[in-house]
């Protein structure tokens, strides 16, 4: 196993991963817990709702103090925005606070479902890709809008599994599937996983890496939940280079049948 995972990693936009858990950093009860949950995960790259964390004012505590920026990829997000133009406002702002190039696109149609607005992630996507952002972008699980993200230059693809924060699981494995095979940019799962198992299921489909935030800082124990979901990511990326068996109709005896007495 040491090996395999030594050579095995994801790439996008030219950096190189070897953790194919990505985590979130808000809904814990302190950046003491958020931290904590970040080190047990093995994550490299967390992300970070621009209008939601402090990241400028030293006078309040800051999320740098506690998650080092030289240590993990910072990944800015533009949660909570729901048109083209304040996601575009906000990534432009998180570039010249801190530099950050490689950010997280998502457009949200309304405040019940967090469901993306697809027409104007679209035309957010081409406003910040012709600023030379590496954008991954948050869609839904439809392949054709998927192919037409990653055609005007989006980085990575990143279908949800179910609505933001459900904890639902991976409602559309087949839709999952489809994106994976017609992609060339890595395909995350990005939102609606619950817990360990849909981490799996994520991975064994063949998706390049798991986001998440709401499965683990929502648990009652979100620092054992982090432990659970690096090992649950690990374990369905290598059942997925491993192969698996077949489904059957009917039964197939373990042992051979032939000799018996």
């Amino acid at each position: 196993m040491e090996p395999t995972k030594k050579k095995d990693f994801f790439e996008v936009a030219g950096h190189r991963f070897r953790s194919r858990l990505l985590v979130g950093t808000g809904k814990y009860k302190d950046f003491e817990e958020t931290a904590r949950a970040i080190e047990v995960s093995g994550a490299e790259i967390v992300t970070v709702a621009v209008r939601r964390v402090n990241l400028s004012d030293p006078s309040q505590p800051m999320l740098m103090d506690f998650v080092d920026p030289k240590k993990y990829t910072y990944l800015p997000n533009t949660a909570g925005c729901y048109t083209a133009d304040d996601a575009v406002r906000t990534l432009r702002l998180a570039r010249e606070a801190g530099g950050w190039n490689l950010v997280k696109l998502e457009v949200l149609g309304d405040q019940k479902t967090l469901y993306p607005d697809v027409s104007e992630t679209l035309k957010a996507a081409e406003v910040l890709i012709k600023e030379s952002f590496d954008v991954m972008v948050y869609t839904s699980d439809d392949p054709i809008i998927a192919k037409g993200l990653e055609d005007i230059g989006c980085c990575a693809i990143m279908p949800l599994a179910a609505p933001i924060g459900s904890g639902l699981g991976i409602q559309n494995p087949v839709n999952i599937r489809l994106i994976i095979e017609q992609s060339k940019v890595p395909v995350l799962v990005d939102a609606g996983v619950g817990t360990a198992s849909d981490a799996a299921i994520a991975m064994e489909l063949g998706c390049d890496g798991v986001l998440m935030n709401t499965a683990i800082a929502a648990a009652k124990d979100p620092i054992a939940m982090a432990g659970a979901m690096r090992l649950a990511v690990e374990a369905g990326r290598l059942a997925y280079l491993a192969g698996r068996m077949p489904r059957k109709l009917y039964a197939d005896p373990s042992s051979p049948v032939g000799g018996l007495i």
